[in-house]
């Protein structure tokens, strides 16, 4: 959803750029490219024209600040009335507390509370999860899991179906944690059985947050949902699921944006790792192509720490072959390489899906490959010829096409990465971002 929205409002307003005249006929063919892009990720309507009325009316009466051409002002506008859209970001707060964990059965509540323990942990806080799922089958069992995998501490009892008194027994022997998670149970539909509980829960636990689960496939019915949990215990935080694989994705976002709920975190992938703090800015800056470098800063200093890594080398794209495997091994701790890509400010620059797919696998196959390379050939990959990867195959055990594979990924990188430090063309989204600092 986020790549196809992306592409789409990147589309937009790279014709908007490559106009001669920013004048009334371009402004309104740019709404309409939006309003598209917009309506085709499930936005809804109604925003979709409020957010296209604001972006022509103030691109028509606002003038310029000192120092912006009329284009830039434009899409100055459009980032702008974009990051109004998804509305503002619900409260994350690094202290002792209670999460209560709301939702409807299918929407990803279990895993994500495991997400969200793993999130707390990252940052060096003590986590405890209590599992008051008492409804489905094998509920208990999946969170134990998954928690014992990151080493967070569990509380449950599958043969008990009272989820108050788990609770009640939970919150005594989970007081040595600084955060405390509680997992609820979730139902097909908003049954009234379902809301007395989760009421009757937090009642026990006083809950400092109460966040509700979205499946993004849902699209604007999450609105629905929201509301009614809103009623029941006050939601003051939504987390929106499966957002890497759905087309209504922009319909969850929108939706929740409506109901005034802040949207707390996105989840996108399968490890406990793919939960990430949502920022309205960040998020767009990111549709856009611009980036998100404070993710990326924040990222890599709980990924990186006591790693030596040049990042600035990997910003200014000079880097060896041995450079490039430095750092393909610390992206590859801090998560998915397409992910972290996003959050450099490529602008309208395209990188080629085989960019992305280094597995583990791959890397430590081109571990192999460069443990047979000289130190010459390490440090300056352009006396690489026929010979020398002949040569180099037969001592990693590798196809001369494995050693080639290699290459052709590391000039990939190197130009792809080259490309951040300044973008390229008149449409510079990075020099866009300094214009933009702050607002």
């Amino acid at each position: 959803m986020l790549d196809r929205l992306g592409t789409s409002l990147k589309d937009a307003l790279k014709k908007l750029a490559g106009k001669t005249v920013v004048d009334r006929a371009a402004v309104e063919e740019l709404v309409k490219d939006l309003q598209r892009a917009l309506i085709q990720a499930d936005v809804n309507v109604k925003l979709v024209m409020q957010l296209s009325q604001a972006i022509k009316t103030r691109s028509l009466e606002e003038q310029p600040p000192k120092g912006m051409t009329v284009r830039e002002h434009v899409l100055r506008i459009v980032y702008q009335e974009l990051v109004n859209l998804v509305g503002s970001a619900g409260e994350v707060k690094l202290e002792p507390q209670v999460i209560l964990m709301a939702g409807l059965q299918g929407s990803g509540k279990t895993t994500t509370t495991a997400k969200l323990a793993r999130y707390f942990q990252r940052k060096g806080m003590r986590v405890g999860v209590i599992c008051a799922d008492t409804f489905r089958p094998g509920a208990f069992e999946q969170l134990h899991t998954l928690c014992s995998r990151i080493h967070v501490s569990c509380f449950g009892d599958p043969k008990e179906k009272d989820a108050l008194r788990i609770v009640r027994e939970g919150l005594p022997a989970m007081s040595g944690n600084e955060v405390v998670i509680i997992d609820t149970q979730g139902r097909h539909a908003l049954e009234a059985e379902l809301i007395q509980e989760i009421i009757d829960i937090q009642k026990i636990a006083s809950a400092k947050h109460r966040w509700l689960v979205i499946d993004a496939a849902l699209g604007q019915q999450a609105a629905d949902q929201a509301r009614r949990f809103h009623e029941a215990i006050t939601i003051d935080g939504v987390i929106i699921t499966k957002m890497d694989g759905t087309a209504k994705g922009g319909g969850a976002l929108s939706a929740v944006a409506e109901t005034k709920a802040g949207i707390v975190f996105i989840g996108s992938g399968e490890t406990s790792d793919d939960l990430e703090r949502f920022e309205p800015d960040g998020f767009i800056s990111r549709l856009l192509g611009m980036g998100d470098l404070k993710a990326l800063v924040e990222r890599a200093e709980e990924t990186m720490a006591g790693q030596e890594v040049d990042v600035n080398a990997m910003l200014r794209g000079k880097f060896s072959l041995r450079d490039m495997y430095q750092q393909l091994e610390a992206v590859n701790r801090m998560g998915p390489l397409k992910q972290i890509m996003s959050m450099l400010p490529l602008g309208n620059m395209e990188i080629p899906q085989d960019a992305y797919d280094v597995t583990s696998t791959k890397m430590q196959r081109y571990r192999i490959i460069m443990d047979s390379m000289t130190s010459t050939e390490l440090d300056d990959p352009s006396v690489m010829g026929s010979s020398r990867i002949h040569r180099i195959a037969i001592g990693a055990g590798a196809s001369p096409e494995e050693v080639r594979e290699l290459l052709r990924y590391y000039k990939m990188m190197k130009k792809a990465l080259k490309g951040v430090r300044g973008g390229q063309g008149k449409f510079n989204m990075q020099r866009m971002m300094k214009k933009f600092g702050g607002m």
